[in-house]
């Protein structure tokens, strides 16, 4: 009876290593199969972009040397993006002046095509080519600009760089926002260059109020 359980024993044994062996062979087949040898699940994160929204520094005191150096708002992503210009303004010139003249420079700075360096970075604009830029009629507030295409009619991300270009600069009164009108009769209205205009500027407004003292 004794020699019947050895036996015994020993087949078992002799079956369960013919198993573990078989193991490494089955894992091999369900691999080549396409069958998912683990449960655990991977994730390598988004795709990289190759938008990065970066251009080598352009030497700032030249370009002084040359004109004002100003800012313009560019596309880039899905936000603005503040870039280096220089615009030209004669010494001397009076104030009322001076700011139509840097907001037309502004405007043709936004409607020309970014640099190769800064195509490749990803930056783009939506400002169109012709446009034009005038000062206050006579009931608008002093620091009036008025735009040959209504302001209004204009798309999200071109106004939004329009107002916020204008708002950070000489052609404004340095609070945030621009008073702008369109080549109509109707009303100015106060447009303001908010956070979420540049982080947003394809869906967000920028946001504007009625314009009361004259």
């Amino acid at each position: 009876m004794s020699v019947t359980r050895g036996r015994g024993r020993r087949a078992m044994s002799t079956v369960t290593v013919r198993r573990l062996l078989a193991l490494p062979v089955l894992a091999a087949l369900a691999t080549g199969c396409g069958i998912r040898a683990t449960e655990v699940p991977t994730d390598f994160g988004p795709a990289p972009s190759r938008v990065h929204c970066s251009v080598s520094e352009p030497d700032i005191s030249a370009q002084s040397s040359r004109g004002l150096a100003v800012q313009v708002f560019l596309l880039c992503g899905s936000a603005l993006v503040a870039v280096d210009r220089t615009v030209s303004v004669e010494d001397g010139t009076a104030d009322s002046r001076r700011r139509v003249l840097v907001a037309q420079e502004l405007l043709n700075q936004l409607a020309a095509a970014p640099s190769a360096g800064e195509a490749d970075a990803g930056y783009r604009t939506t400002v169109r080519d012709g446009m034009t830029v005038t000062g206050p009629r006579p009931a608008d507030p002093e620091d009036t600009l008025r735009l040959s295409f209504p302001p209004g009619a204009l798309a999200k991300s071109s106004l939004a760089q329009i107002v916020c270009t204008f708002s950070d600069s000489a052609a404004a009164e340095g609070d945030g926002s621009v008073i702008l009108g369109g080549p109509d009769g109707a009303a100015p209205r106060r447009y303001e260059c908010t956070d979420e205009v540049r982080a947003e500027p394809t869906s967000v407004k920028p946001p504007s109020t009625e314009v009361t003292d004259g």
